[in-house]
This record gives structure tokens, C-alpha cells and sequence, in this order.
């Protein structure tokens, strides 16, 4: 599923394209993604100005000029395509497609249909269900080690199942929490109350590290993530440990630490048990 990383890359890529166009056309090839679509959506949508795009966790937020939002989620499978020039023929899943009065085509694919799009007002827009319990965005300047281990004082689950708590701090998956783990040498096994002080204040230096450099190489394609010009991402290149399993440790003072693989909470999580404590 796309990470914070991906949905940024994606919301930069709309953002020269959409910002301050009407869209002429927003048309919704079947009714329902992972949920049913609002009623109307088409015509909803349809002649309004986009205002700004923004990212909360892993939503994409789109602001028009009537005061409403698209919630746009990408799910497990969903890639967002722009064409400056006539597009091409149009493929089996692309569920949605916005034109806007600069001639741009954006159309949204989605093979697995488990992304969803909605539409709220934008005063409501942090009560909705989606929205409402999300933490902190952890490249924020106010989320730092203090905030971070407030939110995990008292929890007794492992520090890597509580990162991806969206509740705790949003946008995180098990790509980017395996990356900052493995950098700030922490175990993943670790208790997440004892998460504090010095250990809480690198962890969170290392998370924001791992997610700038993810950004800036166009987030991480494994299987179905695009960047909206239709490049991979090459973050995927720059893993220290997730999906290395068996791969020596880098950086490892001990010499013989191998990359090892256990399965948390039903996911897959990458570690070195000499380097990570």
C-alpha cells in the first residue's frame, strides 16, 4: 500500500496541474472503488476550481472553490497518471478521469478497486470517519522525541506495531517504520513505552530522515506505485534492511549481522537483532 512517501509524490505531481483549474469534466466509469461513490460525484465535481492540493497521512486532500474536499485514498493497487497531450487510449481499470480547462487528463487506475474517494465539506473535514483519530504528520516541525514518547507512554505492544498505529503518528507502513527503526537502532521487538527520552528523540530524527530521502527518490515501486509522470520511484534501491532478509547488515560494527525476517501482527518485518536493541 502507497506510504506517505508515494501520496506525497503523488500530491506534487497534481499540484502543477490542477491548482487553480476548473475541471471541465470529472467522470466516474463505475459507481463504486472500495466503497460506493458519493452521489453525484461526476456532477459534483464537474466546473469547480481546485483551490489547493494537500496530504493528511496517506489521503490525499483536494480543496475547490466551494468549500468542499475530495478525500482520495490509493489503496493497495491505485496510480495516478497526468497527460499534458492528447492521453492515450484509455485502460481497463481506469475508474476515474478529471479534465481540466488547461487540457490536462488525470486519470486515476485501480486494478484491486481498495482505494475510495469521497466528498465533504471542507468545515467538516476533521470530524470525518477517515480523518478524525489520525496522530501528528511526523514531518511536521512540532512532532520531535517529546510528542513521540507522550503517545507511547503506557503502551505495551512492540515499538513497530505501534508505529503503525495511525492513531499514534499518521502515514507510516511497514516499508518507512522498518527503515527508521533499523537507522535509529532500535529493535522492533522493543516495548513501545520504553521508548523515550534520547531513544524517542533519534527515532523520530531517523523517521523524518527516511521519509525525506523516500520523497525525494519518488517514493518506493515494489509492485504498483508510479510516480504521476509514470516513473518508478527509486527509493526501493536505497533499503537498508526491508526485504533483505539473509543480506548482511550494512553498517554493522559487529561484521557477521545478517538482515533477519519475522512476522508481526500478520506483517513482515526486517531487523539486524546486533545492531537493533
Amino acid at each position: 500500500m502507497p506510504e506517505l512517501p508515494e501520496v506525497e509524490t503523488v500530491k506534487c505531481g497534481l499540484q502543477p496541474v490542477m491548482e487553480g483549474r476548473v475541471l471541465t469534466r470529472a467522470i466516474a466509469k463505475r459507481p463504486d472503488l472500495r466503497f460506493p461513490l458519493p452521489e453525484g460525484f461526476g456532477q459534483r465535481l464537474t466546473g469547480r476550481r481546485v483551490e489547493r492540493i494537500t496530504r493528511r497521512a496517506k489521503y490525499l486532500l483536494v480543496h475547490f472553490d466551494n468549500k468542499t474536499v475530495l478525500i482520495w485514498h490509493l489503496g493497495m493497487s491505485g496510480r495516478v497518471l497526468i497527460f499534458t497531450d492528447p492521453p492515450p487510449p484509455e485502460e481497463k481499470h481506469d475508474h476515474i478521469i478529471f479534465e481540466t480547462d488547461q487540457g490536462a487528463t488525470i486519470r486515476f487506475n485501480d486494478t484491486r478497486r481498495f482505494g475510495f474517494m469521497d466528498i465533504c465539506d471542507e468545515s467538516t473535514l476533521d470530524a470525518h470517519p477517515m480523518i478524525a483519530k489520525l496522530g501528528p504528520e511526523p514531518l511536521d516541525d512540532a512532532f520531535d522525541g517529546v510528542v513521540l514518547a507522550g503517545r507511547l507512554k503506557g503502551r505495551k505492544s512492540p515499538i513497530k506495531a505501534a508505529l503503525l498505529d495511525q492513531s499514534i503518528v499518521a502515514g507510516l507502513g511497514n516499508i518507512y517504520v522498518s527503515e527508521a527503526l533499523f537507522h535509529a537502532g532500535i529493535s522492533p521487538k522493543r516495548l513501545s513505552h520504553t521508548v523515550q527520552g534520547n531513544r524517542a528523540h533519534k527515532l523520530v530524527a531517523c523517521i523524518k530522515d527516511v521519509l525525506i530521502a523516500a520523497i525525494a527518490a519518488g517514493g518506493s515501486s515494489l509492485r504498483d506505485h508510479r510516480q504521476t509522470s509514470g516513473e518508478l520511484g527509486y527509493f526501493q534501491h536505497q533499503f537498508a534492511v526491508y526485504d533483505k532478509a539473509g543480506s548482511k547488515c550494512p553498517g554493522c560494527d559487529c561484521k557477521d549481522g545478517v538482515i533477519q525476517q519475522i512476522v508481526q501482527s500478520g506483517r513482515s518485518t526486517y531487523f539486524c537483532s546486533r545492531k537493533q536493541r
